[in-house]
């Protein structure tokens, strides 16, 4: 399926917004995973947790139906209603370090759609850089999908097994509270999150939807725990959502390279994929 110009003409926009990585976010972050809260100004930001930082505060008349920014000014205006957050790779140049000032150049780098199963796909991929100390100390692409409403009928998607062959693994119980300190933190809008309603009704989901980039921040950090020191490149990718409040896991084995990681859903479905190299 071809771009529409429209569309075409977003590639290449960029933006640059400037942050103070403050302890207290940290600290917040420590506190939503039940950790002590003891980051401070000096420390190193945990990989992923530069989300936390250059959030973007839209009035609320500059909201869609989800509660995410109106496509149209930085992001193309996609028509699909249904925004997701696909996957992404990082390499991690330099630490980013807590008290200091910091800027995100942010570029659209592709935009392309398809059709798959579900209906319409348009998949939007941003580069991002983050610059501290007249330094790169990190480079990143999202890939973000948009997609039709899934029809009343229509049957639900039989998502891929997980692997069955963890070298290493931990339990994740999903809460409501968990949920909306994340969504406060990143200051993510999107209802899926925190109205069950709206996900149950309007998007189709089972319940409240767990983060892809929280799961995705629990995995790093649990290669970083296995492996004891710090990555220098990570990808990600979703597969299926995880809804509801019923636990999850993390696994992982290592691998030639590095880590190979999984999150594996109570029925058994990968929800997502990752690999951590140091």
């Amino acid at each position: 399926m071809a771009v529409d110009m429209d569309l075409q003409d977003w590639i290449g926009r960029s933006q640059e917004a400037g942050d103070v990585l403050r302890a207290q976010p940290a600290q917040f972050m420590q506190a939503t995973l039940d950790r002590e809260p003891s980051l401070k100004d000096g420390d190193l930001l945990p990989p992923l947790w530069h989300w936390l930082y250059f959030l973007e505060a839209k009035r609320a008349s500059e909201l869609g139906r989800d509660a995410h920014p109106k496509k149209g000014g930085f992001l193309p205006p996609v028509s699909l209603p249904r925004r997701m957050w696909a996957g992404g790779r990082l390499t991690f140049h330099h630490p980013l370090i807590l008290g200091q000032a910091a800027v995100k150049r942010s570029t659209i780098k592709s935009i392309t759609e398809k059709s798959g199963r579900s209906g319409s796909l348009c998949f939007v991929t941003v580069a991002h850089e983050i610059i501290q100390n007249d330094q790169c100390a990190l480079t990143e692409e999202q890939d973000i999908v948009y997609r039709e409403d899934p029809a009343p009928d229509a049957p639900t998607p039989q998502p891929a097994p997980a692997p069955d062959n963890p070298e290493f693994s931990q339990v994740i119980t999903p809460t409501e509270v968990m949920l909306f300190r994340y969504s406060a933190l990143t200051f993510n809008g999107h209802r899926i999150h925190y109205d069950v309603d709206y996900a149950r009704q309007v998007e189709g989901y089972e319940g409240l939807v767990f983060h892809g980039p929280l799961t995705a921040t629990l995995l790093v950090d649990l290669a970083r725990t296995e492996m004891q020191k710090s990555p220098k490149r990570f990808s990600f990718r979703g597969s299926a959502p995880i809804s509801g409040s019923a636990s999850f896991h993390l696994e992982g084995r290592r691998s030639t390279d590095g880590i190979d990681l999984w999150a594996r859903r109570q029925d058994g479905a990968l929800a997502m994929s990752a690999t951590v190299q140091f």
